[in-house]
């Protein structure tokens, strides 16, 4: 059994059509929470109320 962030380690990014490693987890008011690359982190993380945060163990994969 994998418990709280542990789980999300070295998953893929959770938007469509990217295959990269997720490194963030962002905090979405208006839409679930959700673990990204660091590209489409930089993206989304500028969107009024999100909050961006580094997932534990992935800072080989920021680029």
């Amino acid at each position: 059994m994998v418990v709280g962030a542990d789980r999300f380690r070295m998953a893929e990014c959770s938007e469509s059509d990217c295959e990269n490693v997720a490194a963030v987890r962002l905090y979405i008011p208006w839409d679930a929470d959700r673990n990204v690359c660091t590209a489409h982190a930089r993206t989304l993380a500028q969107q009024d109320g999100v909050v961006a945060e580094p997932l534990d163990g992935a800072a080989e994969n920021w680029s």
